[in-house]
């Protein structure tokens, strides 16, 4: 929000709240009366943004929840909000990441860095109140953290999750260390998309329910999935098991009937296998829901002229070869997939080859070689039987050089058969 459209909005809560008191303010409840429901009605904890802003007028003063137990005479130690379970500088730089991409964390799957790393950092605006909308005993303002980190050479997904930064903001006499927050994590597994006899091992503990003095006090806790394998690379059998890790964030009060609660508040998604040289290390575990792209740089001398040729075949296809009218080569919008088949990959090659035959003619005892994109070693390459391909003459050592590119990206993102990845090219 701008700071004029924040300034007009304080100045329209500030209208709307005048009005309500003026309006009410012969027939006003004292804080003792508004603290405690009527028989007749029935109290919830809701999201305050499905509010009118004059429900909200007594409860816009958050009070750090340090200061508040303070205030009480409770002398709880102060909780740090930078800390993880994990204190090292992986998860430091993560959270400052994650603090940099807001938008995208506040999300149900948050913000995912890479293949092994993701955020979730949600703030949280609940107001305690009865259903008929004339009284309201609270409100409470948290963020809720999770860090994911999957494993390459270990089949094991970590979350580091955390409420931090509590404020309140109690009527009268109500009681706000009474007030709890629950986190219950639950998984599934996708069978259609994994390889025979999935198995996923939750870790012993998968909920939290406290009291918001226990999150202050203790604001972290870790959970760490594992999937079993057999122990070796089986044959046509990666012992892929595609999983999803799921958060229900709940909130609730004494005096609360109704509790809030958010299924779904944070998902994961999330992928172990056991897949052999062919991803690097034999095992190990990525986040699935990661846009995994190579870039290539033009500026890059030692790849200048593959890079060019992928330039001008996702933007300029027109000068590309085979060519033919509304033609569209896959991989900057549309992505690509990896091949693993070797047969399927020379069969790219061998039909990009001929092309570079039937344009340029006899190319043998030169330094040229036939580059092709999409690469030979995806399921859109040349031989996808669609002709979305270019094939041209390029240097040898800079094909070459390319395809190890090609290659570590492979290997960096544990991209297996099938796995989706896109082709970034910069200046």
């Amino acid at each position: 929000m701008s700071r004029s459209h924040l300034t007009r909005w304080i100045r329209a809560l500030a209208a709307a709240c005048t009005l309500t008191l003026a309006a009410t303010a012969t027939a006003a409840a004292t804080p003792q009366d508004r603290t405690t429901p009527r028989p007749d009605q029935t109290a919830a904890i809701v999201d305050a943004s499905t509010l009118p802003p004059e429900q909200l007028c007594d409860l816009g003063k958050p009070i750090p929840f340090g200061k508040y137990l303070a205030s009480r005479g409770n002398n709880a130690p102060a909780s740090s909000p930078t800390a993880t379970p994990a204190a090292d500088s992986d998860a430091t730089d993560l959270r400052q990441e994650c603090a940099e991409h807001a938008e995208a964390a506040k999300t149900a799957r948050g913000w995912i860095k890479s293949r092994f790393e993701s955020c979730q950092k949600k703030p949280y605006d609940l107001v305690l109140r009865n259903l008929q909308g004339s009284e309201t005993l609270g409100r409470m303002w948290f963020d809720v953290w999770v860090l994911g980190f999957a494993h390459d050479g270990v089949r094991k997904a970590e979350y580091a999750v955390s409420v931090e930064n509590i404020e309140v903001a109690p009527v009268g006499t109500e009681d706000a260390t009474k007030w709890r927050i629950i986190q219950s994590f639950s998984h599934s597994i996708n069978a259609g998309k994994s390889d025979p006899n999935p198995q996923v091992t939750a870790p012993t503990t998968t909920t939290r329910d406290e009291t918001l003095t226990g999150w202050h006090t203790t604001p972290h806790w870790t959970l760490t999935y594992t999937s079993p394998d057999t122990g070796k690379v089986e044959t046509g059998n990666h012992q892929r098991v595609n999983a999803t890790v799921t958060m229900t964030l709940g909130a609730n009060s004494p005096n609360a009937d109704s509790s809030y609660s958010e299924v779904g508040a944070f998902h994961s998604g999330v992928r172990f296998d056991y897949a052999g040289a062919v991803a690097g290390k034999y095992k190990g575990t990525v986040f699935t829901e990661a846009r995994v792209e190579l870039v290539l740089s033009l500026s890059d001398d030692a790849i200048k002229e593959s890079t060019r040729h992928i330039r001008d075949a996702q933007q300029y296809p027109e000068r590309t070869f085979p060519s033919w009218p509304g033609k569209t080569v896959p991989g900057k919008d549309e992505p690509l997939h990896r091949l693993i088949n070797r047969e399927e990959q020379d069969a790219n090659r061998d039909r990009a080859i001929d092309t570079c035959h039937d344009v340029w003619g006899n190319y043998e005892g030169t330094r040229l070689q036939c580059d092709e994109y999409p690469f030979s070693s995806t399921h859109e390459g040349a031989n996808a039987g669609n002709d979305r391909y270019s094939a041209r003459l390029i240097d040898g050592d800079d094909n070459e050089a390319g395809g190890r590119r090609l290659n570590s990206m492979y290997i960096a993102n544990r991209i297996l058969d099938g796995d989706p990845f896109y082709v970034k090219v910069t200046s």
